[in-house]
This record gives structure tokens, sequence and C-alpha cells, in this order.
């Protein structure tokens, strides 16, 4: 951690005011517009340097089998529009893995899209490709430079006992609980910003809002299906979110998705005369946010139950909440818990028995804005699980630069 955290201060150092200047010259020559400002087109991008200090085995989606890891990211995003109705997107990453990680440097997209809204007001826009999820609100906030922690909540990140490519042989191999030395081959509830391929339509109708999505693959898949290439739409997954902004301070929603999660790699793994398409995770959700002053509040909670071959419905409850204050025009506070709870289900002896451990996590962050361009934050988290593994914590630093 030492030598990592050494790295990030000396990014810090050199944000002079020199590097400010330049920053703005580079923010405005990648701004360009063309026919009467008819077609504009930017690039942008950030640059973060992450630094962390895990227990082992890490929790959350860090894949790493050593106790400290540097993770840099860099993210660039494209942004087209045409006219007042055509809206294109690209966010192209090179980073060591979608989920830190001690894996080698590679590229890839993560998201391109395209949008269009007939309408002035935003009542109806309809968008196709890559993109995040409409359900939940986590996602609009998801980015390093908006995200007030360095990590996701637990819904998006706390991997269970539901695997998409490795079937349980029985419900008594299921119950025993995943291997933690291999905790990246399964699955959360949500995993992460879930960039999964497709069409949406969205819109905002006076106090309401809505959103509604077919996608080729279920939230909780990994980032190797969401690529339309690699998962088609042969079983499909569909999803919405119901708004509500009563006041300009508050904003609630409900969201609902349904579809399968396995990979098509293990249809031969299932029971006789049973498909891909015959076991499914079932997800509901509630979120709200609201803000006053100097303070932010957010928050969500989730149901969501998979259907495991040879066990049956696998159910688990999951929320957090978490809090951010603004302390000075430069800095901030931020504060986050987190539960999960998981269902019983047939031990495969004539018995029931909890599917995951249940868990709670604090998560405490303080961030600084040097500049309009440079973001520094630190980050702690201690969780608790039931059962043998007891306490784990993560220590985590995270400096971006944004052009």
């Amino acid at each position: 951690m030492n030598r990592t955290a050494a790295i990030i201060l000396a990014t810090v150092c050199a944000a002079s005011a020199p590097a400010e200047d330049f920053l703005d010259r580079v923010d405005e020559a990648l701004t360009r517009s063309l026919f009467d400002d008819r077609f504009r087109v930017r690039l942008s991008g950030t640059l973060d340097l992450e630094a962390y200090h895990v227990s082992q085995p890490p929790f959350g989606l860090i894949n790493t089998t050593s106790r400290d890891l540097f993770n840099p990211r860099l993210s660039l995003f494209l942004d087209v529009q045409a006219g007042s109705s055509l809206y294109a997107f690209v966010q192209a990453r090179v980073d060591r893995g979608y989920d830190p990680s001690d894996d080698g440097a590679r590229g890839r997209l993560d998201e391109y899209a395209i949008r269009w809204s007939p309408y002035a007001d935003g009542r109806f826009n309809l968008q196709a490709g890559k993109f995040s999820t409409v359900v939940g609100s986590w996602m609009s906030r998801h980015l390093a430079w908006d995200n007030p922690f360095i990590t996701a909540p637990v819904p998006y990140e706390r991997v269970t006992a539901i695997s998409d490519f490795d079937i349980p042989s029985s419900a008594q191999e299921f119950t025993h609980g995943h291997d933690e030395d291999s905790s990246y081959d399964y699955n959360p509830v949500l995993w992460g910003a879930v960039y999964t391929s497709g069409l949406s339509i969205s819109g905002k109708l006076g106090m309401f809002e809505y959103a509604a999505e077919l996608k080729n693959a279920a939230p909780s898949s990994r980032p190797d299906s969401w690529d339309a290439r690699e998962v088609g739409f042969s079983h499909p997954t569909y999803g919405a979110r119901l708004g509500l902004r009563p006041t300009p301070a508050w904003n609630l929603g409900l969201s609902a998705s349904h579809g399968p999660y396995l990979r098509r790699e293990v249809q031969s793994l299932l029971p006789a005369g049973r498909g891909i398409g015959d076991y499914e995770q079932t997800l509901l959700g509630a979120d709200l946010s609201f803000a006053w002053r100097h303070l932010q509040i957010w928050g969500e909670a989730w149901h969501s139950r998979f259907d495991v071959p040879r066990v049956g419905n696998a159910d688990t409850f999951t929320y957090f909440i978490e809090a951010k204050y603004k302390l000075t025009t430069e800095s901030f506070a931020a504060l986050r818990w987190n539960q999960q709870f998981f269902s019983e289900v047939p031990d495969g002896t004539g018995g029931t028995k909890s599917w995951g451990r249940d868990l709670w996590r604090t998560d405490a962050a303080l961030g600084y804005r040097f500049t309009p361009h440079t973001q520094l934050k630190l980050q702690y988290s201690l969780e608790h699980e039931a059962g043998p593994r007891d306490f784990s914590h993560m220590v985590g630093a995270q400096f971006t630069v944004r052009f």
C-alpha cells in the first residue's frame, strides 16, 4: 500500500495550476460544433488511479490474490448530438478488467448506443445499443467522478452462491457454499452498472418518470455476457422502472426485472428436459433520493429470486442507504450502510439451510476536489459476515483526473 499510495500522492502534487490550465485547453480542444451548431461532438475522459489494501480473500468484486493492489483506469467518452433529436455515445476503457484486479491491461467498449428523442419536453426516448440497465438509481452516479465512494454498494458487488456457469449437482452441494478463493466465478444480485445490450424506452410526464428495457442478459450477469456478440437475444431479460418526483428534493422509484441468468455453456449440465429459459432471476426493487442544502441521501432495497437447478427458488434481500455531506466547497464526507439476508432452501437431507451468509458492511469516505478537473477520495470499509469469516476490511484511495 505504501508504494501505490505514494504514486497517487505524487500525482496529486503534480496537479498544479499549470496542469489545470492545460486541462482547460484540452477540454476546449476536444469539443467541436459544425453546421451552425446542429452537429456537436465532444470527447472527454477520466484517468483513475486506485490503490487498495484488502483482507484475503477480498470481499466484493476485487479480484486479486494480494493484499495490496494498484488499479489504473483510463475511460474515454464520446458524445455526438445531431440536431435536436438524435444523440449517440460511446464509453471505452483501458484497465485491468471491469472490476479491480491484478490482470494485465486491456481495452474494451463498455457502452455504445444511439438515442432518439422526438419531443423537446423529454416525454419519449428510444435507445438501442449496449448501455447500463434502467432498473434502480445507482447507475446514474456509478462513475468515479460522481460516486461519493470508490466501491459499489453491496447489492452491486457482493457475490453470492449463484453461478451463471457452474450448476450444482445437488441441493447439498449448493448449500455448502461457494469457494471463497474463486469468488469471482459467482454472481451478485446486480453486477455493477450492468452494461447489457438491447433496447429501452424512457421519458418524463410531469412528476412521473418511466423506463423499460429488453436486454440480452440478466442484471446479475457478468461483464463477459453483456455484449450481444457473446450472448444473443434468444433468452431476453425484461426490466422497468417507474419514478416519482413530488418535489425537486425527492425522487422515488420502483423497479422490476425478469429473465434467465445462466450462460448457454451450461445447457448440457441441466436436468433432462430443462433449458436455460427455465431458470430465471426475478428482481424487485425500490429506490429513493433526497437533497437538502449540503446533504444528499440515497437508498435502495432489492429482493432477488433465483430459480436454481436441482434446488428451487433461492431468495435474497439486500439494501443500502448512503449519505453525502458537503463540508466545504471542495470537500465532502460520505457514509453508507449495507446489509444482505438469505432465505432457506432444501439442504438435500430432508431439512432446510440458508443458502448464503447474512452480512453487514459499513463504508466511510472522504473526498476533496482540488480543481474542477482533479479529485481525491479515501475510503474505509468494514464487513461482518455470519460464519467462520467474521470481520474483513478494505482501505482504498482513488485519484481522478477529468478532462
